[in-house]
């Protein structure tokens, strides 16, 4: 399997020093996660404990159409909440029980706190607790928290994955764990590249619904596909499963040295690795190739909101040839970004955290090909001739695994290609 893969470049950015920056951020809600949290957990239901703005992000952000309904809602703080007159608790046992009682199909279901909860202090492990012992074993009641005052957008994701974990059944069993929220589709596609390879048993988390066997104990290894799970990632050592450390599977090399670290693990031959990838690869470089024409030669800065931005930028570098100028994260982890900075060349400037006027400041002064960064910035910079890519269209958009390496390369080169026709148009 080792030959399947390039060799690494002989300095990568592991080491590199990083730019650690503490002030103004530029940042999104963790609330957006339910998005497409309710869409994978076909059985739970995510109610959000926080204000009218709360509930007005939800159902601006997801475009729900007025005949459906969404496994998702808000129990609305009023001013009496939050001014202390209501006992929040008892608001909270009476939403609740309205809901069940309306959707008796919910077997899960998520207390999800907000800036305001989190605000007026309202305890909602308390609440999970007490509401579990009410309504089990039919419905299980999680907690966790998807405020965006000291986090950034996909951790509420990662705060409602590492909910889970404590609650998940023991088993001795070795078995491979798949951790990270990925469409239906490709989590298929996935699953199906893994038994090609001979890997299993192999269980989900997020799992569709609760009668899953994924469970977690000693003898269970992780993989996860999405860099920006710390949270589950300490939560599963801690029930003693073991993390199979591995770059993300972004774009044709990334998905294939994720693939070997797990062959690796499970004793996989180099000739099965060669049946089950060689197909896949090849189409893949290929869709690459034709996709990430106009990002050959160009510069990209990443500005820190996913926490994707690191696997990207090792993506964009070493299969569309494109030079990172500085490459922010939100948060940096050695044990889930490191792979992905071994195999990016020194070069980019690695910055952790946000001061967001002084990284505009150099952006403005680098005057990159292509920007990274969130919607607040992206239409400022536009306006000063910048292209940009807005950073959580890669967190909606399938961007996994082989079949999807020529979609994540058109991704980036789409800004590009928009701005050279316009200005042929202008000429």
């Amino acid at each position: 399997m080792t030959a399947q893969m390039p060799p690494p470049p002989a300095l990568g950015c592991r080491a590199s020093p990083v730019l650690k920056q503490r002030g103004q951020r530029e940042v999104f809600c963790g609330l957006t996660g339910i998005i497409w949290l309710h869409r994978k957990i076909q059985d739970a239901f995510f109610l959000v404990v926080g204000s009218r703005t709360c509930a007005h992000l939800l159902q601006s952000a997801a475009g729900v159409m007025i005949f459906a309904e969404p496994r998702f809602g808000t129990a609305i703080l009023e001013e009496s909440d939050l001014a202390g007159l209501n006992d929040a608790h008892t608001e909270l046992d009476r939403t609740v029980e309205q809901l069940l009682a309306r959707r008796p199909d919910i077997r899960q279901l998520f207390l999800v706190g907000s800036c305001p909860s989190e605000v007026i202090k309202l305890d909602l492990s308390r609440a999970a607790e007490r509401l579990t012992q009410t309504y089990a074993p039919k419905v299980r009641v999680l907690e966790y928290s998807g405020s965006g005052i000291e986090t950034t957008f996909t951790q509420g994701e990662d705060a409602c994955l590492a909910s889970m974990v404590p609650v998940l059944p023991s088993t001795e069993a070795r078995e491979l764990m798949v951790v990270g929220a990925l469409p239906d589709v490709v989590e298929d596609q996935m699953l199906a590249l893994l038994d090609d390879l001979g890997v299993g048993p192999v269980r989900v988390l997020p799992a569709r619904n609760i009668e899953s066997d994924t469970a977690v104990g000693s003898n269970t290894v992780f993989a996860l596909t999405q860099p920006f799970l710390g949270d589950t990632h300490a939560a599963l050592e801690r029930r003693g499963a073991r993390h199979i450390a591995a770059p993300f599977p972004f774009g044709e090399e990334g998905t294939t040295a994720w693939l070997a670290a797990i062959a690796r693990e499970f004793g996989v031959t180099e000739e099965q690795f060669a049946k089950a990838t060689d197909a896949p690869r090849r189409r893949a470089r290929q869709a690459i190739a034709q996709a990430a024409a106009p990002l050959a030669d160009k510069s990209v800065f990443f500005f820190p909101d996913s926490q994707l931005e690191i696997p990207l930028a090792r993506f964009l570098t070493c299969e569309c040839g494109m030079t990172p100028l500085e490459v922010g994260s939100p948060y940096i982890h050695d044990a889930l970004h490191g792979p992905d900075l071994d195999l990016l060349p020194q070069g980019p400037q690695i910055s952790e955290g946000q001061d967001v006027d002084l990284q505009l400041d150099r952006c403005r002064e680098a005057r990159p090909d292509l920007t990274v960064c969130g919607l607040g910035l992206a239409n400022p910079l536009e306006a000063e001739g910048l292209s940009t890519k807005w950073a959580i269209e890669l967190v909606f958009t399938p961007v996994h695994f082989y079949e999807q390496a020529g979609d994540l390369a058109s991704l980036f080169a789409r800004p590009l290609r928009r701005k050279s026709i316009l200005g042929v148009a202008a000429e």
